[in-house]
């Protein structure tokens, strides 16, 4: 962490915080360190240590708890305003735009999966049907989720899975309202067949069945 000079106060130390955070010097769920160790190492007071953290809780990157400190909520400014968006929208709103994000993940990825990105889907898709298998709902439901992520993933289209991965808490809602009772298992396999075999048309069409279940 680098050392802020005298003229730079709150808007340096939030600043340094940030990117600190976005560095992944302090995990998501970690605890950072006392405002008397930050101010030591900005070198700056307490209170721009304790101002520029009231500002990074505003955004949604830290969060303040009662008698105990302040944790990493978030690495991602964007994505914080993103999720709080997607708490005033409708849910057909979010359905829609989900399934927009399956049909486009599905086509590229047919075009660009690696040879580790057919593996991935492999192994997942063989924990979504074990816990299908067992009835184990939670499992299933992270797999499921899991397994569209991964698609996204393959994409190596960095927006496009970080809009699927913004979404993926609803995407799990979802399947986990669903019970298992469509659990479009056939679906997802010829998905994966038509993204290993580099068929859009196949995939789009598998992305399809399984959004239609």
């Amino acid at each position: 962490m680098k050392s802020i000079g005298r003229k730079s106060l709150v808007d340096a130390a939030i600043t340094e915080l940030r990117e600190e955070i976005a560095a992944g010097r302090w995990e998501v769920g970690e605890k950072i360190p006392s405002e008397s160790r930050l101010a030591e190492a900005l070198g700056v007071s307490r209170l721009s240590v304790r101002e520029a953290v009231r500002a990074l809780v505003h955004t949604g990157l830290l969060t303040t708890r009662q008698g105990d400190g302040t944790y990493v909520t978030a690495t991602d400014e964007a994505a914080v305003a993103f999720r709080r968006k997607l708490e005033s929208v409708a849910e057909r709103d979010v359905e829609e735009v989900r399934r927009g994000l399956d049909l486009v993940a599905a086509r590229i990825a047919a075009t660009r999966r690696t040879e580790q990105d057919l593996t991935t889907l492999q192994n997942i898709l063989m924990r979504r049907q074990e816990a299908f298998d067992n009835g184990e709902l939670e499992k299933f439901a992270d797999a499921d989720v899991e397994f569209h992520l991964s698609v996204a993933r393959a994409t190596q289209n960095e927006l496009l899975h970080s809009l699927y991965v913004t979404l993926s808490e609803a995407l799990r809602e979802t399947v986990l309202a669903d019970h298992m009772e469509h659990s479009t298992t056939d679906a997802h396999h010829a998905l994966l067949r038509a993204i290993e075999a580099g068929d859009p048309a196949a995939a789009d069409a598998a992305a399809l069945t399984i959004i239609e279940a």
